[in-house]
């Protein structure tokens, strides 16, 4: 995903090509790069949402590699495919965040409403989360036999145990 900030990484759409920040901001969506949040946000991901696997059964699956290994391997309950995208697009809070596996670079939308999974039909690996890690939509590399998974964080959590973690205050570089 290198020179995804500096518009290197483009996306095709008819004879005009636009990177994503472009299409997303043609969507009214405000748009904030965020250099150097991936890895902040990877950690926050996965202790939001994975925070109850081992770390021995993390290891076997290869969550080092792809978070998104929990959804493929089965260990996280989520919707898959065209129910994952119509859970996405039901989410009427589009304050989020996005930022892949392998980049250390991120987004911050707001007012991001008409965003839809087509949106990163050219993006691999790429998460989206609502600011306060409430739902996820995974768009993976390997669109033709895994994903795109949604999760929200209440059904792989109950009650007290979700309360904990959404008091957990984000720390971003900066």
């Amino acid at each position: 995903m290198s020179g995804f900030m500096d518009g290197r990484v483009t996306l095709t759409e008819g004879a005009c090509q636009m990177t994503l920040i472009d299409k997303l901001k043609h969507k009214q969506a405000a748009v904030w790069e965020l250099p150097a949040w991936g890895e902040v946000l990877r950690q926050q991901w996965e202790s939001q949402f994975a925070a109850d696997l081992s770390r021995a059964d993390k290891t076997a699956i290869g969550m080092n590699q792809y978070l998104w290994h929990a959804f493929s391997f089965n260990r996280l309950p989520c919707l898959q495919r065209e129910r994952a995208i119509q859970a996405f697009h039901h989410q009427s809070e589009k304050n989020c965040y996005v930022f892949f596996q392998h980049s250390d670079d991120a987004l911050l939308l707001e007012g991001a409403g008409d965003i839809a999974a087509e949106d990163f039909s050219q993006e691999g690996d790429v998460y989206v989360v609502d600011r306060e890690f409430r739902w996820t939509f995974v768009k993976t590399h390997e669109t033709e036999w895994c994903g795109p998974y949604f999760l929200a964080a209440s059904e792989a959590m109950e009650g007290e145990q979700w309360q904990e973690r959404s008091e957990m205050r984000l720390s971003m570089p900066g």
